[in-house]
């Protein structure tokens, strides 16, 4: 389970249960998304962006950093990889006004995140904004020298904040035909990945923050899929339509009973603790320290949702 130096990073700031992608340049989606219940809003300069439209766009979401308010939702670009001729003019034109985070995407190792450190230390001088203040949540697993490297790239910089996975990108690097079968569900490399980005991130104290569901008329499949992560230890997910923001903060949320069985068993085992035990029957199971850091980790994430 979660340290109390994790769950403080996870929930001791800004509360992001749903990342919610906007097309750079799109005036339209940007207000819709704005209405929408999304912690984060990821304004993205990569894939929703042809080639030659790169510059407008970049233009475009500037002016957005500067003059919209956010309100309690997040900023966070998207910008192009470090394999592309446009990173550096997106991190120059939004470090200006500087969002809140940095999505980071097709990283192929800790050196790519250092590089992108660096960078934004330089312009954070330049423009005289506080000095690690911008964070990096970053997408590890969409190369395939990504994944084999994953242990390493959240802890390559303190500025990384969460960790998430790409399934799209990931098939393509592969060369795979598709990422799930004639039911659904990730195919083995896919779900490799996916494990693979919640234990590193868990690992280097970063939220693990789960992938995309493109199937974005299954309603049904979307919150398995959220039912699925949260129960594996995901704490929010990525979306690419308005109707799964409201589906992806309900699984991670806790719900009413989850709060009150987590207080009733802090109160059981501070009861306990006074008579100096930490293993005891609750409810008919055996419960111990892990029982407690889980019961910990449902009351930080309701009381920072609450407080959002």
């Amino acid at each position: 389970m979660a340290s109390d130096e994790q769950q403080q990073r996870m929930v001791g700031g800004r509360v992001r249960r749903s990342a919610h992608f906007v097309p750079g340049a799109n005036e339209k989606m940007l207000t819709k998304s704005l209405a929408l219940a999304a912690d984060a809003l990821v304004l993205d300069l990569e894939d929703a962006v042809t080639p030659d439209r790169k510059d407008e766009a970049r233009g475009v979401v500037s002016g957005w950093l500067a003059d919209v308010d956010f309100g309690r939702q997040e900023r966070v670009v998207r910008m192009n990889p470090l394999d592309s001729p446009w990173w550096r003019a997106d991190l120059e034109a939004t470090m200006v006004n500087p969002p809140d985070s940095y999505l980071v995407p097709k990283i192929r190792g800790p050196e790519d995140v250092v590089q992108i450190d660096q960078v934004i230390s330089d312009l954070e001088r330049k423009h005289g904004h506080p000095a690690g203040g911008v964070r990096l949540l970053v997408l590890g697993t969409e190369t395939a020298e990504g994944l084999l490297r994953i242990r390493d790239i959240p802890t390559a910089s303190a500025r990384v904040d969460a960790l998430t996975w790409g399934a799209e990108d990931l098939s393509a690097a592969l060369g795979a035909r598709r990422n799930r079968d004639e039911h659904g569900e990730l195919l083995e490399v896919f779900r490799y990945a996916r494990i693979m980005c919640l234990v590193a991130a868990v690992a280097a104290r970063v939220q693990p923050l789960d992938t995309v569901y493109v199937d974005i008329n299954n309603h049904e499949g979307l919150r398995a899929d959220c039912v699925e992560g949260a129960a594996m230890g995901f704490t929010g997910k990525i979306t690419i339509h308005p109707n799964q923001v409201d589906v992806v903060n309900d699984v991670f949320t806790p719900n009413e009973v989850e709060v009150a069985e987590a207080q009733e068993l802090l109160d059981a085992f501070e009861d306990n603790r006074k008579a100096g035990r930490m293993a005891f029957a609750f409810k008919g199971q055996m419960v111990d320290v892990p029982h407690l850091q889980r019961a910990q980790r449902i009351l930080a994430v309701a009381a920072a949702i609450a407080a959002s």
